[in-house]
């Protein structure tokens, strides 16, 4: 079977967690900042029910794809599980501990690929300001 690239693999990983429904999806590239890992992708699932699907459905992608998964944490509690494969690391949390940890912050000198499946409210369009009219000069 032909190794899959690291770009292959975070792709991979995307759409396993949209397969299942995950949100917020950030993918960091970090391989300029850490030795780890080159791609840390976050996701977030709304249980730790659905945390685990997410977990076991990476998991399943990749190794049907031929990648060896590192190791796998945090599934008996399913609050934050992270899944190694090791270029690629997923941390599938739920939103309380997202926010708490807070990780796009730690890796924050990554670059930042687009938000997938974002929950943030979409910017509604303002209407363009209407140029304001010059006083006439009246004599």
């Amino acid at each position: 079977m032909k190794k899959l690239s690291t770009l292959a693999r975070k792709k991979l990983v995307i759409g396993a967690l949209e397969d299942i429904k995950a949100h917020d999806i950030q993918a960091i590239d970090v391989h300029k900042i850490t030795s780890i890992c080159d791609w840390i992708v976050v996701a977030t699932a709304d249980s730790a029910r659905q945390t685990k699907a997410l977990a076991r459905n990476v998991r399943d992608a990749l190794r049907q794809a031929g990648v060896t998964i590192v190791g796998t944490e945090g599934e008996d509690v399913g609050e934050w599980i992270l899944v190694d494969a090791g270029d690629v690391v997923v941390h599938v949390m739920q939103p309380a501990v997202r926010e708490y940890y807070a990780l796009e912050e730690l890796w924050n000198e990554g670059r930042f690929d687009k938000v997938v499946n974002s929950t943030a409210p979409v910017a509604t369009k303002r209407p363009p300001a209407r140029p304001r009219r010059k006083p006439s000069a009246r004599a």
